[in-house]
């Protein structure tokens, strides 16, 4: 049986964060608190099966945001909308991943943090970022493979995902 990464305590202090998100997707606290719950359940579930969950902050966002899209699709066809049934805005799901983006990339050493800005800002010369740095183009290069590495870590990617899943 695999060993377990995450314990209930973890899950536990989750609830506050996911709880928070929830009711921006949402905008409904009843909502939100059902969200959550569903969530809280689903990550129990993955844990009595003995499934490791490397990074449990990471794998508890993309659950809620998924089941959040789920419960969406699930609507009756041809239900209409009502006022009071609140949805998260259009840009929502961006905004969130921009600041999971930025919160990840705040965990870097600082000289990985400033590459990774400068890429994101729309340099992605090596000599050039190497001119900027100060740094030889090898170590901007290693710098750059290890931060990105980190930040799949971060966001819940899988170690060969294309670089441009995490923007």
């Amino acid at each position: 049986m695999p060993q377990i990464h995450a314990l209930p305590g973890d899950i536990a202090g989750l609830q506050p964060d996911l709880l928070r998100v929830a009711r921006h997707l949402t905008g409904n606290a009843d909502q939100a608190q059902d969200l959550t719950q569903d969530v809280l359940v689903k990550l129990w579930q993955k844990m009595s099966r003995g499934d490791p969950i490397d990074n449990l902050r990471a794998y508890a966002m993309t659950t809620l945001r998924n089941t959040f899209r789920q419960h969406l699709r699930n609507r009756l066809p041809g239900s209409e909308l009502e006022e009071n049934m609140l949805t998260a805005p259009p840009d929502a799901f961006a905004c969130l991943a921009l600041q999971e983006i930025a919160e990840a990339i705040g965990k870097l050493p600082a000289d990985q943090a400033r590459l990774i800005r400068l890429v994101a800002a729309g340099e992605t010369s090596p000599a050039e970022l190497a001119r900027i740095t100060g740094v030889p183009t090898g170590t901007v290069m290693s710098r750059l493979a290890r931060a990105r590495g980190q930040l799949r870590t971060e966001m819940g990617l899988s170690k060969t995902a294309p670089v441009a899943e995490l923007i």
